[in-house]
């Protein structure tokens, strides 16, 4: 089985060094912006793109990442909100199991029909445990999830969460406050679960400024994913790169 970006990951986790992820959604980028972003992300040195989208309704997926990788390095990604969001064409896929809801075809329901697809499309396949985080908003996973999110402030739930996810096999945990939350996860809460957990910790949802950014490293986030702000304002990408990467590697 492939094991290349998750042992990239672990490595740099181990070494104390933190990743910045773009995430790029297929349904809000064209070749010109997909051409931008590929120019600023390798100037900033970016780590990955995270590619896909709670919903995906568009049939852009394979073009995306077929473009992405013919004028770029930069690992891919697949970051997908359902079984169908499945190519060949990325590395490696984030293989999600909704661990902070109780709707059982997020947690393996979907994952049995998608497997023998899965298998065959010859991807990296990573076990993240997902955690959704009150974000302050209603998002796109948490209405599709049909599932509540953790309280912003119960991070002692966050905690058990993930470690039972650890426990449970999950190579990754990925705590989201989802895409357009009016706020980010908490440094605390971050923190928190950072210490109880030895997988990498990704964090995302909400950050939009190089400062959350650089905190949610220094309280213990392995990967900092940026989706919404990058769209609004790709030149952040160097800026939020500059202080992920910043962050002292005895932090």
């Amino acid at each position: 089985m492939k094991s290349a970006i998750y042992h990239s990951l672990t490595e740099r986790k181990q070494q104390g060094k933190k990743s910045f992820a773009v995430l790029i959604d297929p349904d809000k980028v064209n070749k010109t912006i997909l051409d931008e972003l590929i120019g600023l992300a390798h100037t900033a040195q970016v780590d990955y793109f995270f590619v896909g989208g709670s919903l995906v309704i568009s049939n852009h997926l394979d073009e995306c990442l077929q473009h992405i990788r013919q004028h770029s390095s930069i690992p891919l990604i697949l970051f997908p909100g359902s079984p169908a969001q499945v190519s060949r064409h990325a590395d490696a896929l984030l293989y999600l199991s909704l661990i902070s809801g109780r709707n059982p075809e997020l947690l393996i329901g979907q994952h049995v029909v998608s497997a023998p697809f899965v298998k065959q499309s010859g991807l990296e396949i990573m076990p993240t445990g997902y955690i959704v985080v009150d974000g302050g908003a209603p998002t796109t996973v948490s209405y599709i999830s049909n599932a509540s999110p953790v309280p912003a402030d119960k991070n002692e739930i966050a905690m058990c969460t993930a470690m039972a996810g650890e426990m449970l096999g999950m190579k990754l945990i990925y705590m989201d406050a989802g895409s357009g939350a009016r706020r980010a996860i908490t440094e605390e809460m971050i923190n928190v679960v950072a210490r109880q957990i030895e997988v990498p910790l990704i964090i995302g949802g909400g950050i939009t400024t190089p400062e959350k950014a650089y905190l949610n490293c220094k309280a213990g986030a392995d990967v900092i994913v940026v989706g919404n702000a990058i769209e609004k304002d790709p030149g952040l990408i160097q800026e939020m790169s500059a202080a992920i990467h910043s962050v002292a590697v005895s932090a």
